[in-house]
């Protein structure tokens, strides 16, 4: 079992930025994949961002491409998402997920773990 719960969340503007972070508790942090997916009201969720349980390798959704940086840090058992640029269309509630095994997915039914989420709100 995985506990994960995300912070740093909020209301911002077109073009600032935000970090996300999540915390995870239960299970060897470095003994799984991890990644961010948005959901948005009346919208499929997204897996914006996938990271390797080394953080060698990562994944990012062409929305995202650009201007959102994943990372962890295996020592704090804690994953980032550094949004950059951000834009009305990403308004969403964040969610950190856990994949058991090395690989991340882009599908967010590859991730049995889920966080309780955090609301990210930009304005026009």
């Amino acid at each position: 079992q995985v506990q994960l719960v995300e912070s740093g969340g909020g209301l911002v503007q077109t073009g600032d930025s935000l970090r996300l972070s999540c915390a995870a508790s239960g299970r060897t942090f470095s003994s799984y994949a991890m990644g961010w997916f948005r959901q948005a009201p009346g919208k499929e969720g997204e897996v914006v961002a996938g990271i390797t349980r080394n953080g060698a390798s990562v994944y990012y959704a062409d929305s995202v491409k650009g201007r959102f940086t994943i990372s962890r840090d295996n020592a704090k058992n804690t994953l980032y998402l550094q949004m950059n640029s951000l834009k009305p269309e990403d308004t969403a509630v964040y969610y950190c997920a856990v994949r058991l095994g090395w690989n991340y997915a882009t599908n967010i039914n590859d991730y049995p773990y889920w966080g309780q989420g955090t609301q990210v709100t930009v304005s026009s």
